[in-house]
């Protein structure tokens, strides 16, 4: 995959991912049981890069308006430690993470879909929206990826990070 150079420029500095859940790591979908509980659809690729980013040394977050004991238990699985759900100002949540990580915003990579994530997309280093995304949001970010949420958006945004900092090896 070729990533304008502006972008490999703004993705070399980032030490932090924050994901949003609904319409970036999930296709956006709610879906009910019968008996009222929530099923979400994780992609089994974003797994395995949300693990390659922690292991080359860059931290990963969730950051949801939403809450749900599925991001709970795939946050666990994956060992992510910074999960904040139920966010109302997603900045909140970035600066208690940068202050425990002693980084600038501009360290900072945050992939949304939607009005929420635009105020957060203004002061990032890197804002990464979804081609499925809102419109508004789409405008505010610096790179759309070529997968849309739900379809493996952790794994292109690892391989973009990655190959910013020369560590993606597998082309």
């Amino acid at each position: 995959m070729n990533f304008p150079s502006d972008i490999l420029h703004r993705a070399r500095k980032v030490v932090l991912v924050a994901f949003d859940v609904d319409g970036v790591l999930t296709d956006g979908k709610v879906y009910y049981h019968d008996n009222g509980r929530e099923m979400k659809a994780f992609h089994v690729q974003d797994g395995s890069a949300i693990k390659l980013l922690r292991e080359n040394g860059v931290e990963v977050a969730i950051i949801t308006g939403r809450r749900s004991t599925m991001v709970d238990k795939r946050a666990r699985e994956l060992g992510i430690e910074h999960v904040y759900q139920g966010s109302t100002n997603k900045r909140d949540a970035v600066d208690a993470i940068m202050s425990s990580l002693a980084i600038e915003i501009d360290a900072v990579a945050h992939v949304g879909d939607d009005l929420g994530d635009i105020d957060l997309f203004k002061q990032v280093g890197l804002a990464i929206s979804v081609p499925n995304g809102h419109p508004a949001a789409i405008s505010h970010a610096h790179y759309v990826t070529e997968t849309e949420g739900g379809g493996g958006v952790a794994r292109e945004v690892c391989q973009l990070i990655l190959s910013s900092k020369g560590l993606w090896r597998y082309d």
